[in-house]
């Protein structure tokens, strides 16, 4: 379904955008080979601000994100900043396989049936996109949250933040080095916990992600039609008839879009993030008690810095989001249209 026709928002201008590529357009192996390749690069130059935005959230107390960042410099390095970085790249590529392709389909079947049930187009190109995020992020857990307890586990632990001071230590509170790399830290926690050690926060990862998957492609949508809307208004009070954009402006649109839906999901998900995120990288002490509960978790929290300690770590988290959200979206594009079968576009 095309999310950016503005014919309806420009009756006196018409706007025309190049047809979205649908799901059985595509040369499936060289979509999901290539996605493999440009995700991976996305991720690595992402990664640093998702380091630094655990780091925040794991903490007693609040440190500022620049405090953070020039600690793990100070006494890690730049290989702090990626800690659990291989663990992650070897688990995005799945699980982006199974997030992309349960996106495509149930976008596509999901916008035909609300088509067919007589929704106004853009109705139901917002609740197509909210399916398809929802589904799809529930279908990439099922890989990433094994991987997402390893790599926080390995993010949150650090040599240099820890006994260089007293100040630091009680505010970053960054966690001792248990696990010498990613399979160390799966051996570990298999043997100590089993499977469900590595399913632990799945629950509060299904209540992070796919609310934020829906609130995000939703947003996506309606910020779309919202920029391209504001075009034709503009276009309004000049002469030219009609708009044919160029590959760049139709990139600077979705990347606009993509971070501005990026900022409003980031702002009501991030007390679910937090609260996940210290669920999976706060294990059990040495004598085998379990870790805290949900429950307990957000009274540590609670009890640690008042409500305003659930939202630790947004600076990063917001920023993560809208950067991440602006790459991935504008590669996502990129990599569908390389990826046609004709390569030929509609106009």
């Amino acid at each position: 379904m095309s999310l950016s026709t503005a014919e309806e928002e420009a009756p006196a201008k018409e706007i025309h955008i190049p047809a979205e590529i649908e799901w059985q357009m595509l040369d499936k192996s060289k979509f999901f080979f290539l996605g493999a390749a440009l995700f991976s690069g996305v991720s690595a130059a992402l990664y640093p601000v998702v380091v630094l935005k655990t780091r925040q959230q794991v903490a007693q107390s609040h440190v500022s994100c620049i405090k953070t960042a020039i600690c793990i410099m100070r006494y890690e390095g730049l290989r702090g900043l990626y800690r659990g970085f291989g663990t992650s790249l070897t688990g995005t590529i799945p699980a982006r396989a199974l997030y992309m392709a349960a996106l495509e389909v149930t976008k596509s079947n999901v916008g035909t049936a609300a088509s067919k049930f007589g929704f106004p187009e853009p109705t139901a190109s917002a609740a197509a996109n909210a399916v398809a995020g929802l589904s799809a992020a529930m279908a990439a857990q099922v890989v990433w949250t094994p991987v997402d307890v390893i790599s926080q586990r390995l993010m949150a632990q650090g040599s240099g933040c820890v006994g260089k001071g007293p100040q630091i230590q009680s505010s970053l509170n960054a966690l001792p080095c248990k696990y010498i790399n990613g399979v160390e830290a799966f051996k570990k926690i298999l043997n100590t916990d089993g499977i469900r050690g590595l399913y632990r926060g799945f629950g509060m990862s299904i209540l992070t992600y796919a609310p934020s998957n829906a609130v995000w492609w939703a947003s996506y949508s309606v910020a779309q039609r919202v920029v391209w809307g504001g075009i034709g208004c503009s276009l309004s009070r000049k002469d030219e008839e009609r708009l044919r954009p160029d590959a760049k402006t139709i990139v600077a649109v979705q990347g606009l879009s993509a971070a501005m839906a990026g900022g409003i999901t980031a702002l009501i998900t991030m007390p679910l993030d937090t609260i996940k995120t210290r669920l999976q990288v706060l294990d059990g002490d040495e004598n085998g008690k379990r870790g805290p509960t949900l429950g307990q978790t957000v009274r540590n929290l609670v009890r640690e810095g008042g409500w305003m300690a659930c939202y630790r770590g947004l600076g990063p988290r917001c920023a993560s989001m809208s950067m991440s959200a602006t790459t991935m979206i504008t590669t996502y594009e990129f990599l569908k249209r390389i990826s046609a079968k004709n390569q030929v576009l509609a106009s």
